[in-house]
């Protein structure tokens, strides 16, 4: 278990760029609202070995003031993204499947990595009507697991952060450009289709990730609303699949599926698009905001 509860990654008032532990000013405080305005305090967090989960990294008593709110690991830190496809029971149900018997996986590359804060940036290719939002749960490995037991899965787990699995769904769906079965890979490997954030949670704060509540809101509106306990496979049941016989490297993200509420699905299918807001939120993690523009 790290040594911090909570790690932020933020520009201060002095115009570093550090790792901290936020001192929240209330039980409830949302980290992701955090704004220069807020002066949200933090202890500055000292990373051993360029590695957040090293046992030399330490929570200082050097207390700062947070300017902007960045997004918690960068691409230095995060080999690989892996993401779980089509994993909320209501959601499985609703669209008349019965539920598999695994885990459907597939990767985003490191590249698709993108802070809190930070626009979502929708390629050429991909700006007629398709670019859609996906709120997650993901979990970030604390070190490498490789073809770990259910029962010892939690000890790999180093956090609980926000995430959205943007995506494109004409390149995911349609035979014309997708080929003759959905592809999953490319139409959400773009740059910055994976935001992250607001922060890290241990698992110390989250002992019990069911008991999670995710609302994915667009403009103010809320889309996708679902408790963590509808996931089909559990944080324990998807380190332990995925880690059979690949080792999952210390920093890897996994995405862990989204809910029903995607814009493809909607009765008018909604897409994002430039100026729109998205905001992913979860009880105990905050609110991970991102903006919409064109390349």
């Amino acid at each position: 278990m790290p040594s911090w509860k909570r790690l932020i990654r933020f520009e201060s008032t002095e115009g570093k760029t550090l790792r901290g532990e936020p001192i929240l000013p209330s039980p409830d405080f949302d980290v992701g609202t955090t704004t220069e305005e807020t002066g949200l305090k933090a202890k500055v967090i000292e990373v051993a070995n360029n590695d957040i989960f090293d046992p030399a990294t330490k929570v200082t008593d050097q207390e700062v003031t947070v300017k902007k709110l960045l997004g918690p690991v960068t691409t230095d830190e995060v080999p690989i993204i892996r993401c779980i496809g089509l994993n909320f029971i209501k959601h499985i149900q609703e669209g008349g499947r019965t539920l598999p018997p695994y885990p459907s996986t597939f990767i985003k590359a490191n590249t698709c990595l993108n802070d809190h804060g930070a626009p979502i940036v929708i390629p050429k290719l991909a700006q007629d009507n398709q670019a859609d939002y996906e709120g997650e749960l993901c979990f970030i490995i604390s070190k490498d697991a490789l073809n770990v037991s259910e029962a010892d899965a939690y000890n790999y787990v180093g956090g609980y952060l926000c995430g959205n699995d943007v995506s494109s769904r004409k390149l995911q769906r349609d035979p014309k450009l997708a080929g003759t079965v959905p592809q999953w890979n490319f139409s959400k490997g773009f740059d910055t289709y994976a935001p992250l954030g607001p922060q890290i949670v241990s698992t110390e704060v989250v002992p019990d990730p069911s008991k999670l509540y995710l609302k994915t809101i667009v403009n103010g509106d809320v889309r996708q609303s679902e408790t963590i306990d509808d996931l089909c496979f559990k944080i324990h049941t998807i380190v332990s699949y995925c880690s059979q016989g690949t080792t999952l490297k210390k920093g890897t993200v996994v995405m862990t599926g989204t809910p029903s509420g995607v814009g493809y699905a909607m009765k008018e299918p909604q897409f994002l698009k430039p100026g729109d807001v998205v905001e992913v939120n979860i009880n105990a993690i905050g609110t991970l905001r991102n903006t919409v523009e064109y390349a």
